[in-house]
This record gives C-alpha cells, sequence and structure tokens, in this order.
C-alpha cells in the first residue's frame, strides 16, 4: 500500500517531524498537547468525521513517537501523562512494541462469507446444496447466509455460477502470518504480545492507520544534541526511499546534517554474514543439521523460535548484518552510539537482546528518518556531494531484496566448494514462513537453505520505506552494481581477523 494510502502517510510523517523538530528544539514536552492543535487546525475535520477525534487519535500518535503507550478513551488524561520516563538521552522502550491506536480502531469485520447483489437466486441453489451446515437460506430475492451457522469453508463461494458469494476479512488480521490478531469486548483489533513477531504487516495494512509501533527519535536526537558521538549504520533498503533524484551519497551527506558523525552501510555487515553463513553452511549440512536458514530477518527468528522450538537450532549462528556493522563500529570507536536505520520495526526488539543491545544503542525506520529531516529542512536531492560509497559488495547491497540472502551464500558457497550444489528457497510473507517451516518440521526441506522474509518482496517491502517495492528494487540492483567488490571475499573493509576459517 506504500504511495496509495497518502493520507495515513502524510500523518505519520507529520508527527516524527513534530517530535523530531520538539526534540531538536529542546521544546517543554508538557505542551505536547499544544500539538495536536498544530497537526490538526481549526474546526473542519480533514481525516475522519470530527475533529476532536482527529485529535485525539494525534495524541496518541505523538505519545508513541515518544516511546509511551497508547491509551483508550477511558484512559485518557493530557497528552503528557508521562513524560518524565521518556525525557531522557538513552534508549526508552516498555512492551509492547506495535499497539492498537483504538481511538482510531473501527472495528472492521472478521472474515466471513457474503452473498451480493449479484445473485441470481438460481433454480439449482449450488450455494444451499453444498452447504454442510444448512446456513444458506433463499430468501424473496437472493440467497442469505446465516453467520452464527457459517464455519467458513467457502464451498458456497467456489460453487456459485455467478461469483455472487465474496470472502472478506479485516485487513489487519488477514495480512498476519501468525494469527496474533484478535479482537477485544468492542470488536476493535487486539494484538495478542505472545503470537506476534513483530513484523509491521498489519500497520502497513490496516486502511485506517490505526496501528502504530514505538518510535526511539526523541531519545535518538537528545542524545544527539548533547554531544555524544553518534555513528548510524543504513540497510541496503534504503537506496530510492528518499527521492528518485536522491542518490545514496546525498541520503549519507543528509544524515551528517542532523549530527550523526558518519554513516556505514548495512551492506558491510552482509558480507560478514555472508562470509560466516556460507561457511556455516558447509561445515553442518547435511552432516550435522539436517538443513540451515538464515539469520537475517528477525520477525522470521521469532515465528521459528515461538511456533517451531524443535527446529529453531537450524536457524544460523551467523550474527545479522546489523550486529556485524555494529561490532565493526565499536571495535574502532568503543565510546560511540549506533543508530540502524533501515526498514523494519522488529530490529528495534533484535537490539534489546542480551548480546546486540551493547552494541546496537537505537533503531529508526526510513520513514522516521525522513521526519528528522523535515524537521532540519534538510532536502537531501539539494546537497552536493563527491567521492563514492564503498563500504560493501555486490552481494551484500543484494541483500536488500526477496532472494539476495540465498543468492549471496550461494555464490560464496560456489568459491570455496566449487562442486557442491546447493538447493536454496526464499519464502517472502510471514504466512509463507509459517508454512515452509511445518513442511522442514517433516524432514521436507532438508539439505536445503532456506531464506526466511517476513516481508513480501524482502526488506524492500518492509513498514518503515516509503516508496513501493518495484521502485526500490530497480534503485537497489542499480546501487549494487556500482560496488568494486565482486564478493565479500574482495571487500577491503573486513579485517582478515573478522573473515571466518
Amino acid at each position: 500500500m506504500k504511495e496509495f494510502y497518502n493520507d495515513i502517510i502524510n500523518i505519520r510523517r507529520m508527527v516524527f517531524s513534530a517530535i523530531a523538530r520538539i526534540a531538536y528544539n529542546d521544546e517543554d514536552l508538557r505542551r505536547l498537547g499544544d500539538e495536536t492543535y498544530n497537526l490538526i487546525p481549526g474546526e473542519k475535520a480533514h481525516y475522519r468525521e470530527n475533529v476532536f477525534r482527529e485529535r485525539a487519535v494525534i495524541g496518541e500518535r505523538l505519545r508513541l513517537a515518544l516511546g509511551l503507550d497508547a491509551r483508550t478513551a477511558a484512559e485518557t488524561g493530557p497528552i503528557s501523562e508521562g513524560i518524565e520516563s521518556i525525557d531522557v538521552a538513552a534508549r526508552v522502550y516498555t512492551p509492547p512494541l506495535v499497539s492498537v491506536i483504538k481511538i482510531a480502531c473501527e472495528a472492521c469485520p472478521t472474515r466471513a462469507f457474503l452473498v451480493t447483489d449479484n445473485c441470481r437466486k438460481c433454480l439449482a441453489h449450488p450455494c444451499k446444496n453444498v452447504c454442510p451446515k444448512n446456513a444458506v437460506t433463499i430468501e424473496k430475492t437472493q440467497a442469505v447466509i446465516d453467520q452464527s451457522k457459517c464455519i467458513k469453508c467457502g464451498r458456497c463461494k467456489s460453487e456459485c455460477p455467478f461469483q455472487a458469494i465474496v470472502e472478506y476479512e479485516r485487513p489487519c488480521a488477514a495480512s498476519c502470518g501468525v494469527n496474533a490478531i484478535k479482537s477485544d469486548y468492542l470488536g476493535r483489533a487486539e494484538i495478542d504480545d505472545d503470537k506476534c513477531v513483530a513484523c509491521g504487516n498489519c500497520i502497513q495494512e490496516c486502511p485506517f492507520g490505526a496501528i502504530s509501533d514505538k518510535s526511539e527519535i526523541y531519545q535518538l536526537i537528545k542524545t544527539i544534541t548533547g554531544g555524544a558521538e553518534v555513528y548510524a549504520i543504513i540497510a541496503p533498503s534504503f537506496v530510492g526511499q528518499f527521492g528518485a533524484l536522491t542518490t545514496p551519497e546525498q541520503v549519507f551527506a543528509g544524515i551528517r546534517q542532523l549530527g550523526i558523525r558518519d554513516v556505514v552501510e548495512v551492506g558491510l555487515g552482509a558480507d560478514l554474514t555472508t562470509l560466516n553463513e556460507a561457511h556455516e553452511f558447509v561445515e553442518t549440512v547435511p552432516e550435522k543439521e539436517p538443513f540451515m536458514g538464515t539469520s537475517c530477518c528477525f520477525s522470521w527468528k521469532l515465528m521459528v523460535e515461538k511456533n517451531f522450538p524443535e527446529i529453531n537450532d537450524y536457524i544460523s549462528e551467523s550474527s545479522t548484518p546489523m550486529v556485524y556493522t555494529s561490532h565493526h563500529i565499536k571495535k574502532t570507536h568503543p565510546d560511540c552510539k549506533v543508530v540502524f536505520i533501515g526498514p523494519c520495526i522488529s530490529k528495534k526488539l533484535e537490539a534489546l537482546q542480551e548480546n546486540v543491545k551493547d552494541y546496537v544503542d537505537f533503531v529508526i525506520t526510513f520513514e522516521e528518518l525522513m521526519g528528522m529531516f523535515v524537521a532540519k529542512g534538510i532536502e537531501p536531492a539539494e546537497i552536493e556531494v563527491a567521492g563514492a560509497i564503498t563500504d560493501a559488495s555486490v552481494t551484500g547491497r543484494g541483500y536488500a531484496v526477496g532472494g539476495g540472502v540465498a543468492d549471496a551464500v550461494i555464490k560464496r558457497i560456489r568459491e570455496i566448494r566449487p562442486e557442491m550444489q546447493v538447493k536454496a528457497e526464499c519464502i517472502e510473507g510471514l504466512a509463507e514462513c509459517v508454512k515452509t517451516m511445518r513442511l522442514a518440521k517433516l524432514g521436507l526441506k532438508n539439505g536445503m537453505l532456506l531464506e526466511g522474509m517476513a516481508c513480501k518482496h524482502g526488506c524492500i517491502g518492509g513498514p518503515g520505506t516509503v516508496v513501493a517495492a518495484a521502485r526500490a528494487r530497480k534503485s537497489v540492483a542499480g546501487f549494487a552494481e556500482k560496488s568494486p567488490y565482486k564478493s565479500p571475499a574482495d571487500n577491503q573493509n573486513i579485517s582478515e581477523e573478522d573473515r571466518p576459517e
């Protein structure tokens, strides 16, 4: 839905830029309530049925962007309630990461089959005849489905010769591959945190903008303005996200203008992941482990850990590109702070892991970075730059798209073991990932390299991206071809001690 739900994207960007401006200008957070009138001025509603509800929703979005919890109508007090806990120059996180803004939720109907006006009330009555629960009756003008009897088998829909029966489902629940979305007592969406893996697909698919994640931009900016040495690492999918005429070099320059010391491609860490996963696959599959899953997508890893613990050990032990890149920086700048900029919100949870939290200090998305640019009046496309970015190889930059990780690992395996034949499967979308791991559990994926991506199209389809995947794919491919390193083994930025033996 990128580039289509413009109102939702604009609202999110307004909120992020407002919070960034407040942080950069050191404005009084106790006056946060005034911001709802700045963002939604006047008396006329633009997005919902009245301006009061619009302001209430914006208020909860502002809270989430500060790292606070969203509240229901029964809980709302001053928008600035609890600000003392987040007004710091350090990462602040209280679960959950992803929340339904109940004030914005329209309580969409759950999955059902409905007879439309296209029904011809035909004599054969195939819909009625195939229903195993007698839920279909033929009434005066058309067939009617009794929802209290319907078991959602879909037989009536498939048998109707006029295609008069449609299936519908609330968009957020339909997009959730782990069935983590249920309903509360008012029929509004509710997220089961025990099942949720923070893929963010529900955020993208809700047509009312009623689901959001917590942000760290306020605390990041406080850290920057407080004088800390901050380095940014940016995911390979950043290319093309900030305007068709904006070059990667200009994006890097824009980030430096935010007060960040320097920027490094996470593609560098991707090269290290490739080197290590190729080595790991050669050493373990199939002699020690039946198959190997890639490690890059944290939502994929969380899904396996929660739903398939018995085969969790077959996910690669190699670190993710984010972790390798942050290690690379903190080796030479041990006292610095590192912010990961990417398309993914589950990285905010990965950064909290015991073996990661000391290396990755903040995580923001491309969308949040755009808000920071707006707050500072930075237009990357207008920045004059010289030189080229040479942190990563061709295949490291290719991690951004679905299939890129497996492609990189297989190419590296061919370099070290030319005789070895590797069969790979690339899975996009959390529901498909679940199906694949069910088969893997049964031994039907033995000997394979499995690349799991929670988002369709891979990272370029992540919830924190701002452009359509088709456009992003072309931009990523063009930038990858400009790399001076065809293989991660050629990358001169990787020291010998960091390469697997």
